[in-house]
């Protein structure tokens, strides 16, 4: 096992060298190539930022423009001058990170990296993991923009198609998809939503 995990470590090698603080950057970077999510100019909320690998994508991937907040309990803080970045250590589910996200928001995408504290138990952790996205569904209702798209990850193995199912219903496009870069034993994967159509009905009903 220790010798399958040390194959992988290039990912962790390339990540050191590109100034990125986990590998996990590299899962956000081929689904973002693929599907076009990071748009200049536009407005991204990071979900569980901490420790930063995909705040900083996005904000290389901005350049300077538009504007990125994240959200974690634990503080963190990325190397360099970013005037863009926004950030929270704070519950984001919290009624005062609520209130932080208003005044930044709305945005035209929202990320998750975010994993639950595993147990080992798959049930316990599915189970986890499926209320974590269920909130960051929430949230986004909330949050985001007409138009807009969530990327957030998944553990496998539960009831995710009950949350796949709703995406569908809000969206014009939802996807799964399970990034190279994500261990061949993991089981998690990401879901990817574009096109939200929700936000629209309910900002006509509000006027």
């Amino acid at each position: 096992m220790a010798h399958k995990r040390a194959k992988l470590d290039s990912w962790s090698l390339k990540a050191q060298k590109e100034g990125y603080p986990a590998r996990s950057v590299y899962k956000l970077q081929e689904i973002d190539q693929k599907m076009k999510l990071i748009k200049k100019g536009m407005a991204v909320l990071d979900v569980g930022a901490a420790p930063g690998s995909w705040s900083l994508y996005v904000l290389r991937s901005l350049q300077q423009t538009g504007r990125l907040v994240a959200v974690d309990l634990k503080p963190f803080k990325l190397k360099g001058n970013h005037p863009n970045l926004f950030t929270m250590a704070a519950d984001i589910f919290s009624q005062e990170a609520g209130d932080f996200l208003k005044q930044k928001g709305p945005y035209q995408l929202i990320i998750s990296d975010a994993a639950p504290n595993t147990s080992g138990n798959r049930l316990v952790d599915t189970r986890k993991s499926f209320d974590l996205v269920e909130k960051v569904l929430n949230l986004a209702e909330t949050q985001l923009a007409p138009g807009g798209a969530v990327l957030c990850k998944i553990f496998q193995g539960g009831d995710e198609e009950e949350l796949f199912d709703r995406m569908k219903k809000s969206f014009k496009t939802v996807r799964r998809v399970k990034p190279k870069a994500v261990r061949p034993e993991s089981f998690e994967s990401y879901f990817i939503a574009m096109g939200y159509l929700k936000a629209q009905a309910l900002d006509s009903a509000d006027e």
